[in-house]
């Protein structure tokens, strides 16, 4: 199945939540209104002619010049070989999306990363919390925005460039 056949369907099932033709990439992007995400994941998960039983990957992008953050999902069904991204924007200030760890559980690691290193809230996680970044970590190192601090807990955090010759 195309991607042009995906988005017929998903707009069928969601409507106005849908909110772009596929791109022409070889990973097709449809674009969605963030509350409707994870109806949408679990209609591509449990419709048997979609049969979408992997959520690859997740991952967030910010545009901070847009006062934006874009969380992508990259979907792939083993049963029908087909793939398909889809992507969210939500705003900077307060990223919030329901969670996917409910439709594939691997989402469960995907989010904690998000939310860890981007900010984004998953509501309806189970479990919520710092993955890679101690929990009293201040800040989200993969904003644009963000300032490392000189130290944590009295150790520098400043090191010698690995890559001076």
């Amino acid at each position: 199945m195309d991607a042009a056949e995906i988005h017929r369907r998903l707009r069928e099932k969601l409507g106005n939540a849908v909110l772009s033709e596929p791109t022409e990439d070889e990973w097709a992007t449809i674009e969605l209104q963030p509350a409707s995400v994870a109806e949408a994941c679990r209609y591509l998960k449990d419709d048997p002619e979609l049969a979408f039983d992997c959520l690859s990957n997740l991952t967030a992008v910010d545009r901070k010049s847009d006062d934006l953050i874009d969380v992508y999902y990259h979907l792939f069904s083993y049963d029908h070989r087909h793939k398909i991204t889809l992507r969210v924007s939500c705003p900077r200030l307060d990223p919030q999306l329901p969670t996917v760890s409910t439709v594939w559980p691997f989402g469960d690691w995907l989010e904690r990363e998000a939310f860890d290193l981007m900010g984004v809230n998953f509501v309806g996680h189970g479990d919520l919390r710092r993955l890679l970044m101690p929990e009293d970590w201040v800040g989200h190192p993969l904003r644009k925005d963000f300032v490392e601090p000189e130290e944590y807990h009295g150790i520098s955090t400043r090191r010698e460039s690995l890559l001076k010759l």
